[in-house]
């Protein structure tokens, strides 16, 4: 397979997504790494996006409610090569009625290689990471052999 570079610029765009169970563990996460993260722009669903901007004071564009669409929504901008990070608490331990768009955007941060953390010790190595403040080129998969074979030669 072929790769191509996508530039990741110092100021990344980091999605923050949390299961209700896990919402109090990414906002502790959060409080802890605020320093970090207010040199990022920030993306989340919608509670959490709100609950993000009323405890540290940052700003957050906020999308909507996974269940109702903000995991797709996220999806959709790491395909448009809008997201770079994902913050993803998600709860392993409790059945999702939205399982599906749980796994399509997990689907999607694997398909474009996008960084992803599902825990908060992932989540802790990849915010420290010096990468996280410097230019970053991000091999993704050419996928132009997919999206063109059934075009005539």
């Amino acid at each position: 397979m072929q790769y191509k570079d996508v530039n990741m610029e110092a100021a990344k765009r980091i999605a923050l997504v949390a299961h209700d169970n896990k919402k109090a563990d990414l906002l502790a996460w959060a409080k802890f790494n605020r320093d970090l993260l207010e040199h990022h722009t920030l993306f989340a669903t919608g509670t959490t996006g709100s609950v993000f901007e009323n405890e540290l004071g940052l700003t957050v564009h906020k999308l909507m409610s996974g269940p109702l669409g903000g995991d797709q929504q996220i999806g959709a901008r790491i395909a448009g090569s809008e997201i770079d990070f994902l913050i993803f608490f998600w709860d392993p331990l409790e059945p999702q009625p939205h399982d599906p768009d749980v796994k399509a955007l997990l689907r999607m941060a694997v398909v474009w290689n996008i960084p992803t953390a599902c825990n908060r010790a992932t989540a802790d190595f990849m915010i420290s990471s010096p990468l996280m403040d410097r230019d970053y080129n991000r091999q993704v998969p050419d996928y132009d052999f997919y999206t063109n074979r059934f075009q005539q030669p």
